[in-house]
């Protein structure tokens, strides 16, 4: 993982993605490089190395944010640059397009490293338009952020695998990073003896997807991510970081009963590169953002 507060994405994921290629006989045969592509003190000190998060890699999913960005969104981004944040996942537009957003962006310092981008226009027409827009917005990985309810079996899932390896490559040709897929809790539940998430995670090519891990939802579907961090190296390059309050609900990142330090003490080895908060149903967005960041930026692990 690469260390430094300084390099901000998406160049610097790009080069860090590169140092920790995976070869496969898919991306060979194209001639393809292998890339894979209010704190709790006693949380934040209970693991006692001295490793933290990069600060070129915490950074804000703007889902959270969606109420704010609809009233102002320049001043949304401005006011997450002024808390800190480094980077930010784009999830809805507001009526933007891309190069508005990316002005907006340029003119606060953050960086998009991702947008998440339908399904259905991935697998359809949009693919190439929508590859093109993440170049505009200078991000790195276009994120699958849901499946339709449809394909939730184990044939459905393969079937989604498929066309994940078919984006990817694409993807990958449009110089761009691997197609990461963001999960939910009913991603990980068992069908007919089979793990629905783990056919996506074994039938694709790790040079041409890997996903973009919700811890919440990974928890909240009885999976362990520091066990996916371990048995698969390097497919986990960006985090949904969203915390759980006692009663199962979302809470301010340090706030719930997640344990991230022991999560993140094998992040490195499952290639997370990108930290990016995330809160579904914020009271007040600005005070969750403010919360997160202080609790991420102080966390040793």
């Amino acid at each position: 993982m690469n260390a430094s507060a300084n390099v901000s994405p998406p160049d610097g994921t790009r080069r860090a993605f590169l140092r920790t290629a995976i070869g496969t006989s898919v991306g060979t045969s194209l001639g393809l490089a292998a890339a894979v592509g209010g704190a709790s003190p006693a949380r934040a000190t209970e693991h006692r190395h001295g490793r933290r998060i990069p600060r070129g890699g915490i950074g804000m999913h703007l889902y959270t944010m969606r109420d704010v960005l609809a009233e102002d969104f320049g001043g949304t981004l401005e006011r997450l640059a002024e808390i800190g944040y480094a980077t930010v996942g784009v999830s809805g537009r507001h009526g933007y397009g891309a190069k508005d957003i990316r002005a907006m962006l340029d003119a606060t310092g953050l960086r998009a490293v991702l947008e998440h981008v339908a399904y259905t226009t991935l697998t359809g027409g949009g693919l190439p338009q929508a590859l093109d827009d993440l170049h505009t917005l200078g991000a790195w990985w276009p994120v699958v952020p849901s499946l339709p309810g449809a394909l939730h079996t184990p044939d459905g899932f393969r079937e989604a695998a498929r066309q994940f390896n078919r984006i990817g490559l694409a993807s990958r040709k449009a110089g761009l990073g691997p197609v990461l897929f963001h999960n939910h809790g009913t991603d990980h539940v068992v069908v007919d003896g089979v793990n629905l998430y783990d056919v996506l995670v074994a039938e694709t090519d790790p040079a041409l997807v890997a996903f973009e891990l919700d811890v919440y939802w990974a928890v909240k579907g009885d999976a362990d991510p520091a066990t996916y961090f371990r048995r698969h190296p390097h497919r986990f390059p960006a985090l949904h970081v969203k915390d759980m309050a006692p009663d199962g609900g979302f809470a301010d990142v340090g706030s719930g009963t997640l344990d991230f330090a022991a999560m993140f003490a094998h992040a490195r080895v499952g290639g997370v590169r990108q930290w990016l908060v995330e809160h579904d149903t914020p009271a007040d967005p600005f005070s969750t953002a403010r919360n997160s960041y202080a609790y991420l930026s102080a966390l040793r692990y």
